[in-house]
């Protein structure tokens, strides 16, 4: 048994303890953005029956996607960290991965086979605003002063419209720009 506090030193645990089960979250240091998820992934690529449960704070549908087409397609599960207080479940979960079964997070479920027909509609209203107002090509600071609020609120408004559009992170887009672009389809 190891216990890491990276995605390096997850993917470096694994090579030298050779583990029945993976658990780890999607964000860990140094970003904490997506980086427990690509070890995962990477992982499963490496070893395909490698059982792994994956814990996110959020439903964030491109990550459960990605993990559950990973690997062989067996032993994996995507959970949210509210179910892990609840103990019996969160053992029972680990058995069902561990065994090779999927588990997934029931909301995750309802999130992946739901079709939304306006994107925005899981935002609150003031997400709504922050959103309309990096629509216009304002900054954060520029946004925080005209909402009258600090700009770390502001940057916290703007994760939770990403994470509610299911924009992970990625090297490749500007999660900005594809929210303007979410905002101005609707």
């Amino acid at each position: 048994m190891a216990a890491v506090g990276d995605a390096p030193g997850l993917l470096e645990a694994v090579a030298g303890h050779a583990p029945d089960i993976v658990v780890t979250d999607v964000r860990m240091p140094p970003a904490f953005q997506d980086e427990g998820l690509r070890a995962a992934v990477l992982l499963r690529a490496e070893r395909p029956a490698l059982p792994v449960l994956v814990l996110s704070q959020y439903v964030q549908r491109a990550y459960a996607a990605e993990l559950l087409d990973s690997g062989d397609g067996t032993g994996v599960g995507y959970l949210l960290k509210d179910r892990v207080g609840q103990v019996e479940e969160f053992v029972d979960a680990l058995r069902e991965v561990a065994a090779g079964g999927t588990v997934v997070d029931p909301e995750v479920v309802r999130q992946l086979l739901r079709r939304r027909r306006d994107p925005l509609a899981r935002l609150t209203p003031r997400e709504r605003e922050v959103l309309a107002l990096v629509a216009e090509g304002r900054s954060n600071g520029a946004i925080a002063r005209q909402l009258v609020v600090s700009e770390a609120a502001v940057g916290k408004h703007i994760g939770g419209i990403l994470t509610k559009l299911d924009l992970p992170p990625a090297d490749d887009t500007h999660r900005r720009v594809l929210a303007v672009l979410a905002y101005l389809r609707n």
